[in-house]
């Protein structure tokens, strides 16, 4: 890809997720998510593989349904109240509208079909960017509404998000369609406590971008794409898997590790709102998940392939250390202690 391209669509990037999380009328925050629609795709489709190509149309197909549902939603509010305002949502058809279209571009159940596909068909690092910074300005628009959203229908849609992202992780070989069911089952946990703590949500999207970032990264590094090279790849850099595998169980949120926090806080809320039964089926379903990260955990460390002994071995990375994902990891995996002093900023 030419560099001035993937440069001005990187900016473009970031202009477009500023004016959505900076701005108070709904035009303004639509002209972001369109921008920022518009930028992403050269990237998914650099690499002119036909799946790349494939997952272009089908995101593009996706964000355009989604960013006109917006619009149509703003424009039937502002009928009805005369209120451009994102926080002023009170027509109920135009709240439910929203969240369809917000439901879409995040990949919620039952939106969610396109997303697995779309980051199967990405490199690596637009895979991330997919999973992490595509979904801060959607998020960002569902905490500005969330005094009128739904709560039965955004509980519906989160618990089916979290069984429909555990169950169809199980089966899966290809880790980009694995992290997206994770990203799947994690969007779950951030929509089910939007609307009683939606700054809880804010503190949950930035704990889980930071641990997906950790991962992705990781996989970058080693060039691995799927489990079967997942199980050789700790030869390249037996510290770096070692980190991934705490990264993953980080993700999967077990104590006493970062991504343990979010889930914490999340079932106490839901106890406090006396949705004891909701925070119980939650944690039930986040089990589904713990299954394929332990796998993933289990293949990064532990399992070794079935070859001959003359197999030819993977020799260690030459590239010198790479601190941000150093940085990250430790942050992935090292928070819980600090967790008194992140509640006093939600």
């Amino acid at each position: 890809m030419n560099p001035h391209a993937k440069l001005i669509s990187s900016l473009s990037l970031l202009l477009g997720t500023t004016i959505t999380i900076s701005s108070n009328h709904w035009m303004m925050a639509w002209t972001g998510l369109e921008i920022n629609t518009l930028a992403i795709i050269p990237l998914i489709s650099k690499s002119h593989h036909p799946r790349a190509i494939e997952a272009a149309i089908k995101y593009f197909l996706v964000q355009a349904t989604a960013s006109a549902l917006v619009l149509f939603s703003s424009m039937t509010n502002a009928w009805s109240t005369g209120q451009w305002d994102i926080t002023h949502l009170h027509h109920p058809t135009s709240s439910l509208l929203l969240t369809t279209a917000i439901a879409m571009k995040l990949g919620l159940v039952p939106f969610h079909f396109w997303f697995p596909e779309v980051l199967q068909g990405s490199s690596l690092t637009t895979a991330l960017l997919l999973s992490t910074m595509m979904k801060f300005p959607p998020i960002t628009i569902l905490f500005l509404t969330s005094h009128s959203l739904n709560p039965t229908l955004m509980t519906s849609m989160a618990l089916a998000s979290t069984m429909l992202g555990g169950w169809m992780g199980l089966n899966q070989t290809q880790l980009r369609k694995i992290l997206a069911f994770s990203s799947i089952s994690h969007l779950g946990w951030m929509a089910i406590i939007i609307i009683y703590n939606p700054k809880l949500t804010l503190l949950t999207f930035y704990l889980y971008s930071m641990m997906t970032t950790t991962v992705f990264l990781t996989l970058n590094t080693t060039k691995t794409l799927k489990l079967s090279t997942m199980m050789t790849s700790w030869t390249k850099a037996p510290m770096l898997n070692a980190t991934l595998m705490l990264a993953l169980l980080s993700l999967a949120g077990l104590p006493p590790l970062t991504g343990f926090l979010p889930k914490w806080l999340i079932i106490q809320e839901l106890t406090k709102q006396d949705m004891t039964t909701t925070a119980t089926v939650i944690a039930m379903l986040s089990l589904l998940g713990l299954f394929f990260y332990l796998r993933l955990a289990y293949y990064s460390t532990i399992t070794l392939p079935p070859n001959s002994t003359n197999h030819m071995k993977q020799w260690h990375i030459t590239k010198p250390t790479n601190t941000p994902v150093a940085i990250l990891a430790s942050l992935s995996i090292l928070l819980l202690p600090l967790s008194p002093m992140i509640l006093t900023t939600i």
